[in-house]
């Protein structure tokens, strides 16, 4: 009776909490009604609920009564789910072609993810986009908060949106936000398993070039060797010299230290969020050091709005320009009924959370073990990589699904769309019948739906059907 009780107060406490909601019809720059639900809202989590996260919910195009719900996590840390839903796998993108630096236009997107789920776009952590607070104490986060922040978000907004309770759910997430999403999977299921109310029934989880900890950036150079970046000599070289540890080597190992000098000057002007595309000019010069540990951040406003008419050739963060010119905007920001006065300018990724390593601590330094227990729960994973991305490598991904020592269930194979090959693929499974999909995304960038949105949407579409990719 007591046991009772106590789970009836602490789901009172959660529907007591302090929400605010609406249902966008109209936004500015897409000419007529929205073909698709959207809301937004806030939600407070923390311990006194300090906390406001913002969100952006989309219901599915298809079926959302059956259809599955992604709780999406967009990288950084410190990016904002907008970016996640305008630039990535939501249902409207911005007219690129039309775009002169004026207010920008929204066009639909035919290969959202949204054709398929519902997906609550989030801006987290506290700093990230709309997301705020009125103590100033509450924006010190790191791996470990942003994680519970967010898992009390998700009881807190099911219990908001009861009817979603009976689809099927996942955990999803690229770069930085990989690393999150998988996290925030280990305490869903951790509190299910806790009788937390509400209960939620987790399948899985969805993570693209996925940030696992400090060992990712080990990958970069036998990776670059692969993709001809540097030499057999060199890559010997490196080997040898430094018995395959390139990041934390020994800084009087002489011959070591040769040899990454050598890779890092075959490398410096390789732009390695996707090996192919221009390197982007800057105002301020910024290093791009191979073994670099450092977070993936946003480059400065400033410097996209100043020299994206200058900057020759093109560079992809040009494209990134719209997206501030429109949140910025105060018709926009009213459409989105953001609270006013809450946050001062809106950036795609606040770079002050991680550049200047004061207010987000990475305290939790690999999650390995993470997958590792979600893989013996029974959860199902799809882990992708766009395979030209040299800052978390599909090396990467590969070498800790590998060392988890599963079977291998279906061998290396292309995966087609179109009739042509969309990536490769293999899969994996433990005793229980919990699976591992790895999947390649041929000619992808860091993240991959920005670069390859049809292939990656029919990706996904298979892999929630459970069809084979």
């Amino acid at each position: 009776m007591k046991s009772c009780m106590h789970l009836l107060l602490c789901f009172l406490l959660l529907i007591k909490t302090t929400t605010s909601q609406s249902i966008i019809k109209t936004l500015p720059g897409y000419p007529g009604p929205l073909p698709f639900k959207l809301e937004t809202g806030y939600i407070s989590v923390g311990a006194e609920d300090e906390i406001e996260l913002f969100y952006y919910f989309i219901e599915s195009e298809r079926d959302p009564e059956t259809d599955p719900l992604l709780f999406w996590h967009t990288g950084g840390p410190g990016c904002s789910g907008l970016s996640g839903l305008l630039i990535e796998i939501g249902p409207l993108a911005f007219d690129l072609e039309s775009f002169d630096g004026s207010f920008p236009s929204l066009v639909i997107n035919p290969y959202s993810w949204t054709k398929i789920a519902s997906i609550i776009f989030i801006d987290s952590p506290i700093g990230t986009g709309f997301s705020y607070s009125n103590k100033s104490n509450a924006y010190l986060s790191c791996d470990t908060k942003s994680a519970n922040a967010n898992y009390l978000f998700l009881r807190k907004w099911l219990l908001k949106h009861p009817k979603f309770l009976k689809n099927r759910l996942y955990v999803a997430g690229d770069s930085y936000g990989g690393k999150i999403a998988t996290m925030v999977a280990l305490e869903i299921a951790k509190g299910n398993e806790a009788g937390l109310q509400p209960r939620m029934l987790l399948q899985g989880y969805i993570i693209g070039n996925s940030r696992t900890g400090n060992e990712d950036s080990n990958e970069r150079i036998p990776y670059a060797h692969r993709m001809a970046l540097i030499s057999d000599e060199y890559f010997e070289l490196a080997k040898s010299g430094c018995h395959g540890e390139y990041v934390n080597s020994d800084p009087n190992n002489y011959k070591c230290q040769y040899a990454l000098e050598l890779i890092r000057e075959c490398t410096k002007l390789i732009n390695d969020i996707h090996i192919l595309e221009p390197r982007c000019r800057y105002m301020s010069p910024r290093p791009n050091d191979i073994l670099s540990g450092q977070l993936f951040l946003e480059d400065d406003p400033l410097d996209l709005l100043v020299l994206s008419r200058k900057d020759k050739p093109w560079c992809r963060n040009h494209n990134y320009v719209p997206i501030y010119v429109w949140a910025n905007n105060e018709t926009v920001q009213e459409a989105l009924h953001i609270k006013k006065g809450t946050i001062t300018s809106w950036t795609r990724c606040n770079m002050t959370i991680v550049y200047m390593n004061m207010a987000y601590k990475e305290d939790v330094k690999s999650i390995f073990r993470h997958h590792q227990l979600l893989n013996e729960k029974g959860y199902q994973a799809l882990a992708y990589s766009g395979d030209h991305d040299m800052y978390v490598p599909y090396l990467s991904t590969l070498k800790w699904i590998r060392a988890l020592n599963l079977t291998v269930d279906d061998k290396w194979r292309p995966w087609y769309v179109g009739g042509q090959v969309a990536g490769y693929t293999e899969k994996y499974k433990n005793y229980n019948q919990a699976f591992i999909t790895f999947a390649t995304v041929k000619g992808a960038g860091h993240i991959a739906p920005e670069y390859k949105p049809k292939e990656c949407l029919a990706m996904i579409d298979r892999w929630l059907s459970l069809f084979p990719l």
